[in-house]
C-alpha cells in the first residue's frame, strides 16, 4: 500500500495594487428602460456620471486588487440619478467587490436629499476572467490594466424594496436586468 503526504503549502499571490483610473461602463437593457418609462421615472446622472445613447458611465477613483486571484474592489464617482413626479432618488459612490460570497455593486441611496444608506444595489454575473495586462511603455508609472466584460447586471432584492418604497410602487423586481458593465481599471 503507497501512501502519499501532502505538505501545506502557504498560498502564493501577487501584491495587492491600487487603482488609479479607468471607467465602468453600462449599456442599460430595454427592459430597464421600458420599466422606468412606464413608471415615468427619468434616468439621469449625477457629479462625474455621464449618460449617453443608452450607455451610463462612471469614473474609477479608487480601490485595490489582488491581481493574482482577482480579488478586487473598486470605487467610483458620481451616479445615476432616478427622478419621478417630485420623488429624487440618487445612486452613488457606487463600489465594485468579489470578496464577499458573490460578486456585487453597493452604492449610496439618497431619497430627496435624505440619506437612505449604503445598501447592495445590483448583482453581478460575469462570464469570464478578467484579463490582466502591463500598460506597454509605461514603465515608469508601471500601470497594469484590469479588464472585465460582459458582465450582467441585475437589481438586487434590496434595492427593488427601497426604489418600491421611495416611489410608493411594486414594480421593481428583485433580478430585474439592468445591463451589461465592462470594467477597465488601472492599478500601480
Amino acid at each position: 500500500m503507497m501512501m502519499t503526504i501532502g505538505l501545506a503549502t502557504p498560498a502564493t499571490s501577487a501584491p495587492t495594487a491600487d487603482f488609479v483610473g479607468g471607467s465602468t461602463k453600462v449599456t442599460l437593457s430595454s427592459e430597464f428602460v421600458n420599466a422606468l418609462v412606464s413608471l415615468k421615472v427619468t434616468p439621469g446622472v449625477v457629479s462625474k456620471g455621464k449618460l449617453r445613447r443608452g450607455i451610463a458611465s462612471f469614473p474609477i477613483t479608487s480601490g485595490a486588487g489582488d491581481l493574482g486571484t482577482i480579488k478586487l474592489e473598486v470605487n467610483h464617482q458620481g451616479g445615476l440619478s432616478l427622478t419621478g413626479g417630485s420623488t429624487i432618488v440618487e445612486l452613488t459612490d457606487f463600489s465594485i467587490t468579489n470578496l464577499g460570497d458573490k460578486p456585487i455593486l453597493t452604492g449610496l441611496v439618497k431619497a430627496n436629499d435624505s440619506l437612505v444608506g449604503r445598501i447592495p444595489l445590483f448583482n453581478l454575473a460575469l462570464s469570464g476572467n478578467p484579463t490582466v495586462r502591463p500598460i506597454v511603455g509605461n514603465h515608469s508609472n508601471q500601470l497594469t490594466q484590469v479588464e472585465l466584460k460582459n458582465v450582467n447586471v441585475t437589481l438586487s432584492q434590496e434595492a427593488a424594496n427601497a426604489l418600491n418604497s421611495v416611489f410608493n410602487v411594486t414594480a421593481f423586481q428583485a433580478g430585474l436586468n439592468i445591463g451589461t458593465a465592462a470594467v477597465t481599471a488601472y492599478a500601480r
